[in-house]
């Protein structure tokens, strides 16, 4: 698996501190930002110090860091404790809080089980660790399942556009074609402002060895023809129970422009029972200032304006399926995914 998909270059409890990968400069540089309190934790994952997957990893490893700050209270306060630090963690973003607290709830839960068979202090953060490193090799499992009902839609060599950064789903279907043999070629829009596309699904696809070329955000429409593009496929932050996907700003123009040119667009992930209909979800607006640099060097005069909302909306008629671990679902029909 590629660098930036493995475990401890994602994010890593150890020792009293969580190391988090710092995505918003790697490959230019590789660094980690080293968090002592699930404070701090929370506060690299609001400012985008890991993107995709990884806050979910982040908030897991952050409760065992909790734990750790917790380890000379006792029972009944290092529960307090736990439950302030949950509440912290799954709420650092506002869009994906509810698929937050479902990590953070499964640390609860394995945390209350341990304090009442008198496990606490270090032991106690050690348990969350392994929590965490359970739910990653869970994840890992159901992203595998993905990837091959991906691989079954994707054409032989296909010619694949991508959007954002799909963390370990990607990771998962490069290796599902590899195994194959189905050598696919990637194309990814950067993905402004973090440029997610250009240097983390790129990083990714290179590292693996897969031929991969990377666009700008305004040049879908015009290379989706040019290069003969096959399928397009993202993963998703949100995906409602009506069909909706909640994805990285630009996913719905690229939706658009696959709709018209006749190219298949699936999005990886499942659909959240707690996001009913469109009307639950809350479209994170980040600081507009983001939108004013480019990987720091600036490209506008003062006084000029900036507008950065995090995600957009693609609604289900642009899909074609949701490509999940128990199958691919047409977008109305999710409440299957359930039975």
């Amino acid at each position: 698996m590629a660098f930036l998909l493995r475990y401890e270059n994602v994010a890593w409890y150890e020792n009293g501190a969580v190391r988090i990968l710092d995505r918003r400069i790697y490959p230019i540089r590789i660094e980690f930002v080293t968090c002592h309190t699930h404070d701090e934790v929370a506060q690299a994952i609001a400012d985008m110090v890991t993107q995709s997957g990884g806050p979910y990893t982040a908030a897991a490893m952050g409760m065992a860091l909790a734990a750790w700050e917790a380890r000379n209270k006792s029972a009944a306060d290092t529960l307090t404790f736990l439950e302030q630090a949950a509440y912290t963690l799954s709420h650092a973003r506002p869009t994906t809080a509810a698929k937050m607290e479902r990590v953070t709830a499964r640390a609860l839960e394995r945390a209350k089980t341990a304090l009442a068979e008198g496990i606490h202090g270090e032991a106690l953060a050690e348990l969350l660790r392994q929590s965490a490193i359970d739910r990653l090799n869970a994840g890992y499992a159901d992203h595998d399942r993905m990837a091959e009902y991906l691989a079954n839609l994707t054409p032989r060599n296909a010619t694949v556009m991508t959007q954002c950064f799909a963390e370990s789903i990607i990771g998962c279907y490069l290796r599902e074609c590899r195994r194959r043999n189905n050598e696919v070629k990637l194309i990814c829009p950067e993905t402004r402002p973090y440029f997610q596309g250009a240097r983390l699904t790129a990083s990714v696809a290179r590292d693996m060895d897969f031929d991969v070329t990377v666009i700008t955000d305004n040049m879908p429409g015009y290379t989706m023809r040019e290069k003969k593009v096959d399928f397009f496929t993202s993963a998703s932050d949100v995906i409602t129970m009506d069909g909706h996907i909640i994805n990285k700003v630009g996913t719905f123009q690229i939706a658009l422009c696959a709709s018209y040119w006749g190219i298949p667009y699936y999005v990886t992930g499942a659909p959240d029972p707690k996001r009913p209909t469109l009307d639950s979800v809350t479209i994170e607006e980040r600081d507009p200032e983001l939108v004013l640099d480019a990987m720091g060097t600036k490209t506008t005069l003062p006084g000029v304006k900036g507008f950065y909302p995090a995600f957009d909306i693609t609604p289900p008629k642009l899909c074609d399926g949701v490509v999940t671990d128990k199958g691919v679902f047409a977008p109305c029909n999710l409440k299957h995914y359930f039975d």
